[in-house]
């Protein structure tokens, strides 16, 4: 027995003992998520002859293009060959996107894998992301100024990423929704609010602080719900369109010989005010005219959204040109979303053999077993502190730099065999 070396009681009480397969599952879980991020996307070929890719794993260079600079963004076999010892910022994914790496946005370097580029990109769209910057606050990530531990929630419109805390709203349970939509797309595309009242994961409804609207796009009119219903039939009247202007007038004939509470008055209006536009809706077949005859509330927040919800989007010729206008086509994409992405990157990634490693354990008695759990601890423990040079650098790890390491580990590993010395009793 070497002398040298502590009793194993001593050693379990320092370590918290993990079994090969924990590892392995663990290396498994870590193997899945980056074929979900990169496998979609070609890692050898410049995605530049594709045209705008649907979606795509992205990069922004700092080195080539820093702050102050146009925004570039380059694809996944760019950031490896053409920018590998770069400052790089990983943009996850992003839709209808170009690879810029090359063209007149980048001073002194030539694209090597795809050097006949066009000059500028005119259909790719940038915001901070490209500069390490994200979130309303417009911070970088990770932050080393923020002790605040949050998550970091991608919206599926403008696709930057932000804070939980600065969203409007606490957002659910990771695993209880699909997509988020931040607080300035859900402004901008109001036509959602209609939608969110029935569907998103956080009901939006009308018992909270008494704004209730129907949202027809920019420039919605607000119908505010007090105490006594003063102005109430005023603001609906004014909210109605002129066809159903007379339906409003009728009923309000209707009550003006009766005696009525406001609050019965009220709701006999809107009554008659949804049934004209749902027998609109019946007409056109149009989802978002029947959601829209219902009140509902709109508040300065984000808004989240379970899995398959774009399904419910209605498709009719209005909303479409609708959708065109606002530019959220993609919407009514069920490939647009991050989850087909990420699922092709590992239906693509997928073989049917098995796990060499564990095929390997299978075949060795108990000894072998053990020596090689040991052997891939110290493997997994110096490729762990060899990568993390890489990730505080900011740098691409290359082939070069693989082959370097393990030539590197064989070379510790022959010295640990020669210097070893065996005691017999």
């Amino acid at each position: 027995m070497a002398g040298a070396e502590e009793p194993a009681g001593r050693q379990s009480e320092l370590e918290p003992v993990v079994s090969l397969v924990d590892v392995l599952e663990e290396d498994e879980e870590l193997e899945n998520e980056a074929c979900a991020v990169l496998g979609g996307s070609d890692s050898e070929k410049c995605s530049y002859s594709q045209g705008s890719v649907k979606r795509q794993a992205l990069y922004a260079c700092s080195t080539c293009t820093p702050e102050g600079e146009e925004p570039a963004g380059i694809c996944l076999a760019c950031s490896y060959e053409c920018h590998g010892s770069h400052k790089l910022f990983e943009l996850y994914t992003k839709r209808n996107f170009r690879c810029d790496c090359g063209n007149s946005k980048f001073k002194n370097l030539e694209c090597k894998l795809f050097p006949d580029k066009a000059k500028i990109n005119s259909g790719n769209k940038y915001n901070n992301n490209f500069f390490g910057l994200y979130c309303i606050c417009k911070r970088p990530y990770p932050d080393p100024e923020d002790e605040i531990p949050d998550e970091m929630i991608q919206c599926i419109v403008c696709e930057d990423w932000f804070h939980g805390r600065h969203l409007g709203a606490i957002p659910p349970e990771s695993g209880d929704f699909q997509e988020m939509v931040c607080q300035a797309c859900m402004k901008r595309c109001s036509f959602l609010w209609a939608y969110a009242a029935q569907l998103a994961v956080t009901k939006v409804t009308t018992e909270d602080d008494g704004l209730v609207l129907n949202v027809d796009g920019v420039g919605d009119q607000e119908v505010i719900k007090t105490e006594n219903g003063a102005h109430q039939d005023n603001a609906l009247e004014e909210d109605v369109p002129e066809h159903g202007k007379a339906i409003v007038k009728e009923v309000k004939a209707e009550q003006t010989n009766e005696p009525c509470t406001s609050s019965s008055s009220e709701s006999d209006l809107q009554k008659a005010f949804q049934n004209q536009h749902l027998n609109t809706e019946s007409q056109s077949g149009c989802k978002l005219e029947e959601l829209k005859a219902k009140q509902f509330i709109k508040k300065d927040t984000a808004t989240y959204w379970p899995l398959n919800w774009r399904s419910k989007l209605c498709t009719c010729k209005d909303c479409m040109k609708m959708y065109g206008d606002l530019d959220v086509l993609f919407l009514t994409d069920e490939y647009d979303t991050v989850l087909a992405y990420e699922n092709k990157g590992k239906v693509d990634q997928a073989t049917d053999r098995r796990d060499p490693l564990m095929d390997t354990l299978n075949s060795m008695n108990r000894v072998q077993q053990v020596e090689l759990i040991c052997e891939y601890n110290d493997l997994k423990t110096e490729l762990k502190d060899y990568l993390k040079r890489f990730a505080d650098e900011g740098t691409v790890v290359k082939r070069e730099d693989i082959q370097q390491f393990f030539e590197e580990f064989q070379s510790k590993k022959r010295r640990r065999v020669d210097g070893m010395q065996y005691y017999c009793s």
